[in-house]
């Protein structure tokens, strides 16, 4: 069962960590994967384990702004854009496979004023309604803002993660973002915990999170936190299992 799935948090959370060991997850099980980096952190060719001269070459596609430009067909010094540009040929020119999974480094587009779609980020957005109607499963690694998904796309994405850590503040960011999803219609599934040391923490935090169902408890890991690659074995790396076991039923 496909699964697509949007990940995100406040920062420092671990939902890149994660991102990443689900995409490595839904490998094993024969999926043909796309992780898509939507964070302006650029994180996740690292924590895939990708080698670091292929990192050192891969540029965030918001960053091309005159290919982004191009493809919405804007003039130079005109207003007017294509809302539904042609993206299907950026996964292909543009993404790097490794270990079965095919990463696209999109970035992020800071949008002029509040309402305003800019030619950069219709692109981007077109390109994830496009992503979403592949047969593939599809990992976004957001940050909290999800200024890539619009209405339509949102319903086409199946399922939000919202990553927290046993802290206030990470509860707070995460109520927040499910009030937004919502909004744009996409499907909640619920709180992922992080860095879980034991299981009073979880309940101490429970009450914060507005309700939000926590479906996994993801255990804090020394060799998760000394390595910026997920490891291949592990607690952590069980309960990612467990996770994406839960997601494709």
């Amino acid at each position: 069962m496909r699964v697509r799935v949007a990940i995100a948090g406040k920062g420092g959370v671990g939902k890149t960590t994660l991102a990443a060991a689900l995409s490595h997850s839904l490998t094993k099980v024969g999926e043909r994967v796309v992780a898509v980096d939507a964070d302006p952190n650029n994180c996740l060719g690292r924590a895939l384990g990708l080698p670091e001269r292929v990192l050192q070459e891969m540029r965030p596609l918001s960053e091309m702004t005159d290919l982004l430009a191009e493809r919405a067909g804007k003039a130079e010094g005109g207003g007017f854009f294509a809302l539904d540009p042609p993206v299907a040929d950026l996964l292909e020119r543009f993404g790097v496979e490794s270990q079965g999974i095919e990463l696209l480094v999109m970035g992020t587009v800071d949008e002029p004023g509040a309402g305003c779609v800019c030619p950069e980020s219709a692109v981007l957005k077109a390109l994830v309604r496009h992503l979403v109607g592949l047969d593939i499963s599809l990992v976004m690694d957001m940050e909290a803002g999800l200024e890539h998904l619009g209405r339509g796309t949102a319903a086409h994405i199946g399922a939000l993660l919202i990553v927290v850590e046993p802290a206030p503040a990470s509860a707070r960011t995460a109520v927040r973002i499910a009030r937004l999803a919502k909004g744009l219609g996409l499907k909640v599934v619920g709180a992922v915990m992080n860095k879980v040391r034991s299981a009073d923490s979880v309940e101490a935090i429970r009450p914060l999170l507005g309700g939000l169902d926590v479906v996994a408890e993801l255990p804090m890991d020394r060799a998760v936190a000394e390595s910026e690659a997920v490891p291949d074995t592990g607690p952590y790396v069980d309960a990612v299992e467990t996770l994406r076991g839960r997601l494709q039923t």
